[in-house]
């Protein structure tokens, strides 16, 4: 099987003026403290730039307003910006907002797409995407959230939290329980919820270790939410009835392969920092690069990231050439294994800048901050290793003695090549 991850020259022109883009135009972002509304105006004639470029929401097909880029290609742009937390959104792609955009994309009826789907491809409106609760994370089949019919609509009842945006959204996307005798992946139907909707109570934004102040109103922000007796016309529902997981899967697939792209693009960054660190820094009689265990901090750091990102190209290419069900195995493998490159990586760019990379002077230690959660979100590392585990096993039987055992290869090898051995022994 032959990858291939190349692009047109064209093409390759728009990656190199997106890299110019993020780094002249959108990382100084990063020392301004901004609100929600000031983002939105600082960012507003970048947007018009990145329109004008054709490169706004280039996850999208072309009837929806976007480029209809395959996953390669997509790849390789949130590679670039995945350097800056601020750089998704200004290309009209950042969680929840695209993998919300996809949803409705594949699940949506006309009349929602026009309501919901085609104002939050134009910015107009922000969306939330509310499935996790605080006791059904890493397996979404635990759900409790129901949302029982009453004639033309639906009452929602449940308690969500990291609601990501939920705070500042203008509709939520809600995944409830509407059969709980169904199979598993069968009980839960997503809604379209309004947020100024009667009875949806957001609690407050949770704080984290990325954002430890409970804050209202700055980007981001992950919600806890209580439903009480939430009316939703029938007309919201996106779908049929228990076709839940089978959207959030949409959702999800692509989703963790661009994670994991802006993953490498933010390994680059800390990569370049901690390499300039060690040309710069003069100690105990040499500078850092000329140290070993510096190198070896390079050197290793430079293998795990050529892995990761080649890694994920070829899940991009497995999607593109097969859709999302023949890169299902490297899609988990890629979402474990690039986060704990992207861990690595900052953490040995904060030991190189010592106590100067602990400050808050260098973007370090929100890097820092932000990667931890990279095992959680998405499905923890241990969920995604037991799906790895358990599809690469399909590919072998079991058997009452080992393959690979000693006196039964030479007893298969003696039966097979008896003919070899009996003329042996004829000519001795």
């Amino acid at each position: 099987m032959a990858w291939d991850f190349s692009t047109e020259p064209e093409f390759e022109e728009k990656l190199a003026w997106m890299r110019g883009f993020v780094r002249d135009e959108i990382i100084p972002l990063e020392t301004l403290d901004l609100d929600a509304d000031a983002f939105a105006r600082a960012t507003a004639p970048l947007k018009e730039e990145v329109k004008a470029r054709g490169l706004w929401a280039a996850h999208l097909p072309p009837s929806l307003g976007g480029r209809g880029f395959g996953q390669v290609k997509l790849g390789l742009m949130h590679e670039i910006l995945g350097r800056c937390a601020y750089a998704p959104a200004i290309f009209g792609n950042n969680a929840p907002d695209s993998g919300n955009a996809e949803l409705l994309a594949v699940g949506a009826d006309d009349e929602q797409k026009q309501k919901w789907l085609e104002p939050l491809l134009d910015g107009r409106l922000r969306s939330a995407f509310s499935m996790t609760e605080p006791g059904a994370g890493a397996d979404p089949t635990l759900l409790t959230t129901r949302a029982v019919r009453s004639g033309d609509e639906y009452v929602l009842n449940g308690h969500k939290w990291f609601t990501s945006h939920g705070s500042v959204a203008d509709f939520l996307i809600v995944m409830a329980v509407t059969d709980p005798d169904a199979p598993p992946r069968r009980r839960a139907t997503m809604f379209v919820v309004p947020a100024g909707t009667e009875g949806v109570d957001i609690l407050r934004d949770v704080p984290t270790m990325a954002e430890p102040d409970e804050h209202s109103g700055r980007p981001g922000g992950h919600a806890e939410i209580i439903y009480r007796d939430v009316r939703v016309p029938v007309e919201n529902r996106i779908g049929d009835e228990g076709d839940g997981f089978v959207l959030a899967q949409q959702r999800l697939g692509p989703g963790r392969i661009h994670h994991c792209m802006r993953w490498l693009g933010q390994s680059q960054r800390a990569f370049d920092m901690l390499c300039e660190r060690a040309l710069s820094r003069y100690t105990h009689g040499s500078f850092l690069a000329e140290k070993q265990m510096v190198q070896d901090w390079i050197a290793t750091s430079a293998a795990e990231m050529t892995a990761a990102r080649l890694m994920t190209l070829q899940a991009t290419w497995k999607m593109d050439t097969g859709g999302t069900a023949a890169a299902l195995t490297d899609i988990a493998m890629i979402k474990f294994y690039g986060a704990s490159v992207l861990y690595n990586v900052i953490d040995r760019a904060i030991q190189a800048h010592g106590s100067l990379g602990y400050t808050t002077d260098l973007p370090l230690e929100s890097m820092y901050r932000q990667a931890r959660a990279a095992r959680i979100y998405d499905g923890p590392d241990e969920v995604h290793k037991v799906t790895v585990a358990r599809r690469v096993l399909r590919g072998y039987e079991r058997r009452e003695v080992p393959s690979e055992h000693v006196p039964a290869r030479r007893a298969a090898a003696k039966e097979k090549f008896a003919w070899l051995l009996d003329s042996a022994s004829v000519n001795s």
